[in-house]
Order: C-alpha cells, then structure tokens, then sequence
C-alpha cells in the first residue's frame, strides 16, 4: 500500500503555506468560493503558487462554478487540479480539462453509492451540515466507507479530521489522501504550526500495511 497523501485546504497565506509544505504535506487547497472565510481572489492565489517549491500539487476549490470560469481560474494560477463542492452533475466535470475531484457530502451510504456515476480522478467524502459545502470541522461515519469497499476511485476523507484521530481514520478506511482544513487551524484561515506537525507525524506513522 503506498503512502497516504496529505492535503491542507483552505490556505490564505504564503506563511501558512510554506509551514504546511516544510511540515510535509503533499498537496495544498485553494477555496474560490466567496461564502468561505478561507476564501482566497485568484490573483492572491496566484502570487502564493508561483513561489511554492515543486513536485507540490496545487488544488483549486470550487462550488456551483462556471466551466468556463473553473478553467479560468485554473490556468491563471497553475492549478494541478480541480475540487467541486456542488451540485456539478457527471457532464459538467467530464467537460472540465485536467485532473478534477468531487466532493460529497454524506448523510448516509447511499451517497457513497451515489457517487459511482462521477467518473472524476478522485472523489472526496466530507460530512453533510446543511447549507454548508465544506469546512465543517464535523466528522461522519467512517464505517459507511469501510462497507463500500473496494471503491473503484482513490478517495480522498475530509471532515473532523485532527491530529488526535486522522491515524484511526486511516487505519480504518485506508485513504488515497486525507483533507484537513479547520483540524490544524486556529480560527478560519489561519493554521496553527504546531497542529500542522503533529498531524502529518500522526498521518506517516501508520505503517503502510496497518
């Protein structure tokens, strides 16, 4: 089994994004969607991704976007990829070029079920608050991913996750990538250094085969 991936989303600030990448992660998470407090303009965005190291994966979220707009953004700034947190049916990201991650919001197993019908790259499961896309902090039940496995996408689990149990939800569900935004902050956008080691640490010490 390879190496669980780490992505932290919701950057808004070169600090930020330096510590999460010296901390270890894999990948970093730009929000373009105006309702989030960890909302980023794309022109900020841009200046934070042109000074990042490589072999980063740069990660544009979006919710309810335009095609045309999505790709904009996305080439604007470099994105490696592309994460939905809407109501973006299978044709609209089949219409999107490059790699593309969709998000669902899980109020039960059927939802996991349900997303067999996006053929993205990757899916990401993250926990249903109503008239919330993301970002929640809320944690929902790992056990639904245990029983719908072997999923034919590598799946990426938000929602809950911190430094204290991100190892039991990797233990439990084996991951592609864990999301982790609220986990390693100190309020909205502001991520906490200390947080963000001990999370990557508790994430690399699963061993592979656990």
């Amino acid at each position: 089994m390879t190496k669980v991936r780490v992505k932290i989303c919701g950057i808004t600030n070169r600090t930020d994004a330096l510590r999460a990448v010296e901390s270890g992660a894999d990948a970093l998470g730009f929000l373009f969607y105006p309702a989030s407090p960890r909302y980023l303009a794309p022109e900020r965005a841009r200046e934070i991704i042109r000074r990042l190291p490589p072999l980063l994966t740069t990660v544009g979220v979006f919710v309810n976007e335009t095609a045309p707009n999505v790709t904009a953004v996305r080439e604007f700034c470099g994105l490696d990829a592309v994460q939905l947190h809407g109501e973006e049916t299978p044709e609209f990201c089949r219409s999107l070029p490059g790699k593309v991650i969709r998000a669902f919001r899980l109020r039960d197993s059927a939802d996991i079920a349900a997303a067999r019908a996006w053929e993205t790259d990757a899916w990401l499961f993250d926990s249903y608050v109503p008239n919330r896309p993301g970002g929640t902090g809320a944690r929902f039940n790992w056990d639904w991913l245990q029983q719908a496995s072997p999923l034919p996408r590598p799946f990426l689990v938000a929602g809950g996750l911190t430094p204290q149990n991100v190892g039991e939800c990797i233990r439990a569900v084996r991951p592609y990538a864990v999301d982790v935004s609220s986990g390693v902050e100190d309020e909205p956008g502001k991520k906490n250094p200390e947080k963000l080691i001990r999370l990557i640490a508790a994430v690399r010490a699963v061993p592979d085969d656990a």
